[in-house]
């Protein structure tokens, strides 16, 4: 079982001390902008009332977060030595929707967000674990 104490020593995925923690934090943004958008979208060509509101807001704040998260994955590449397939894939999901997250996870999850091991960050259990009938 895991203590406050050591959930605290671990290091947070979500950390905004490294250029890879932002880089979390600006995908994540960028997707639910990205929503925002799809449904301000929505309203504005089928919806009903229909209302450009929604498009004027998102619209503007995901273009702003888009531009931070290409520079953010411009600097975390630069840092952790992306090869060139890695910053295709990147530049690919910041314009696919919901994209940033899915090569988040896919980052994390190889290595490629500059960790040492894919899993680092991650809580694991010490000694056994108990199996359940």
């Amino acid at each position: 079982m895991t203590s406050v104490s050591d959930a605290a020593d671990a290091p947070s995925a979500f950390t905004v001390r490294t250029a890879a923690g932002w880089f979390r934090l600006i995908a994540l943004a960028e997707a639910v902008s990205w929503v925002g958008l799809l449904v301000g979208m929505y309203f504005k060509y089928l919806g009903s009332p229909r209302t450009e509101i929604g498009v004027k807001v998102f619209g503007m704040a995901h273009g702003l977060i888009f531009v931070a998260f290409v520079l953010a994955g411009l600097l975390v590449g630069i840092s952790v030595k992306w090869a060139r397939g890695t910053w295709l894939l990147a530049l690919l999901a910041s314009v696919v929707p919901l994209g940033s997250v899915i090569f988040l996870i896919w980052a994390d999850r190889s290595g490629r967000m500059g960790s040492a091991s894919p899993s680092k960050g991650v809580l694991q259990p010490r000694g056994s674990v108990p199996e359940t009938a």
